[in-house]
């Protein structure tokens, strides 16, 4: 059987027009760093097609294992020194980011090592070596409390739904926000017209 962490996590759980407050353990991603606003030919872009080869590479060596999965949808943390920059100022400029692949907790560190020079070893040219491949980490990522809607339509119309989370829910909840606005893909934007676009937004936050 391949697991699906899609169906079977908890925290990949949300509802439209519903802010839900739950506990994310710790979980593992394979993960690239980077700023500026997405886009095609971004460094957002180049680092996303940094990532797939090992998150295959990964899944195909953990299937031999009989430990076989679903690669589970593009992730990716943002933040700007104001997070205004996400709400009303909009100014994607500002935007930092870390895309992720989440990752089973049965893939060690020497099997992340090992897919690597499994990818460098199979890219034939410097050019078809991914540009960012030395770039990818292994790191667990620690959430604890968080607050997550589902977001329905285009990337850009999240400013109002990110405004009512961040200035309202979240303070008349007694929390306070802390770490990074996540964001959670379950489509491929290249595939899907933006209207259908699903995409989970979750903010950690503390108790104030």
């Amino acid at each position: 059987m391949k697991t699906d962490f899609k169906k079977t996590l908890d925290a990949y759980k949300a509802r439209h027009n519903e802010f839900r407050i739950l506990d994310v353990p710790p979980q593992q991603y394979l993960m690239v760093d980077g700023h500026g606003a997405p886009g095609e030919g971004s460094d957002y872009t180049t680092a996303i097609a940094a990532l797939y080869p090992v998150a295959y590479t990964l899944k195909f060596a953990s299937k031999a294992l009989d430990r076989d999965y679903v690669v589970p949808p593009l992730e990716a943390l943002w933040w700007a020194d104001d997070m205004a920059a996400f709400t009303t100022g909009r100014d994607k400029s500002q935007w930092d980011w870390t895309v992720m692949l989440l990752t089973p907790e049965w893939i060690t560190e020497q099997m992340f090592q090992d897919a690597v020079a499994v990818v460098a070893a199979k890219s034939k040219t410097p050019d078809s070596l991914p540009a960012d491949l030395g770039k990818v980490r292994l790191e667990t990522l620690a959430e604890g409390l968080c607050v997550q809607t589902l977001h329905l339509g285009p990337y850009d119309d999240e400013a109002e739904i990110l405004a009512q989370l961040h200035d309202e829910f979240i303070p008349e909840q007694g929390l306070r926000m802390t770490g990074k606005h996540h964001e959670i893909y379950f489509n491929d934007f290249r595939k899907v017209e933006a209207s259908k676009l699903r995409t989970l937004l979750r903010q950690p936050v503390e108790r104030a």
